[in-house]
């Protein structure tokens, strides 16, 4: 989504301190919910980027049940991300939070999400190359960031926390330093990058069978949606996200339960 100025969008609401600090970088809003925005600015110090992620008062809610709920989100999201951060779960660190206030402030991680990543390398490709036809599929680019994806997911679900809210919008990829990962030749794809997951704002900490299966089914449909050029690749997803989580061989019996559900809502609409 394309950055856009704060100021110029003249918020009905006061800015946090924390985007009205002089030695900071001007705002950009980069994001807009329904629940919250996101900023670019910086933190500290002026080169170093940070995302700060603010649910402004909802003027419909009475204001002390408002300032209830705000802090109870941004407290759960913020345990969440310090639990995924010290097991090694790829995530931006947490720089600063102001639960009361309605903020937090959060590293700022360079590079495309997975969803422009995906999208660029199949539309500089024609149809035909994205098919399982081609007796090379397991060495392609691809493969080899859905098998990261999965990766991910499995050390995501081995910390007892599901996203809830799973997307390849939700999913960044983080630039690897020079050499690294690259393909033989020294090539880099569009697709290049750790895997980082983002917006824990429905994230909880479970440890259900159910739970990670619902987590997979909705990166599942989503993957289907976005891509649907590569819906058959999602099959490396899981792959790799049995060899990572002991747990998985459960957890995809119950994906193929929740999966049956999915087609039965749908049939009956």
């Amino acid at each position: 989504m394309a950055a856009t100025p704060a100021a110029a969008s003249e918020p009905q609401f006061p800015l946090p301190s924390i985007l009205n600090n002089p030695a900071s970088a001007p705002p950009l809003l980069i994001a807009q919910g329904a629940e919250g925005r996101l900023y670019k600015t910086t933190y500290l110090v002026p080169d170093l980027a940070c995302a700060v992620k603010y649910r402004p008062p909802k003027p419909y809610r009475h204001p002390v049940l408002d300032v209830r709920l705000t802090k109870a989100r941004l407290s759960s999201e913020a345990k969440v991300l310090d639990r995924c951060a010290r097991d090694g779960v790829p995530v931006p660190a947490l720089y600063a939070i102001d639960a009361a206030g309605g903020w937090m402030a959060l590293e700022w991680i360079d590079g495309p999400p997975v969803r422009q990543g995906i999208n660029d390398w199949l539309g500089a490709r024609p149809e035909t190359d994205t098919t399982h036809a081609d007796e090379q599929v397991d060495q392609t680019p691809l493969v080899d960031l859905m098998r990261r994806i999965g990766t991910v997911m499995g050390a995501l679900h081995r910390t007892g926390v599901v996203h809830g809210d799973l997307t390849t919008s939700n999913m960044m990829l983080r630039p690897w330093k020079d050499g690294q990962g690259q393909n033989e030749g020294g090539e880099g794809t569009v697709l290049d990058g750790d895997v980082v997951l983002i917006d824990f704002g429905l994230a909880t900490q479970s440890q259900s069978d159910e739970d990670r299966a619902v987590d997979l089914y909705v990166l599942e449909r989503a993957f289907a949606s976005t891509h649907p050029r590569a819906e058959a690749y999602f099959e490396y997803v899981l792959k790799a996200y049995g060899k990572t989580f002991k747990k998985a061989p459960s957890v995809l019996v119950k994906l193929a339960d929740v999966r049956m559900r999915g087609r039965k809502r749908s049939m009956l609409g």
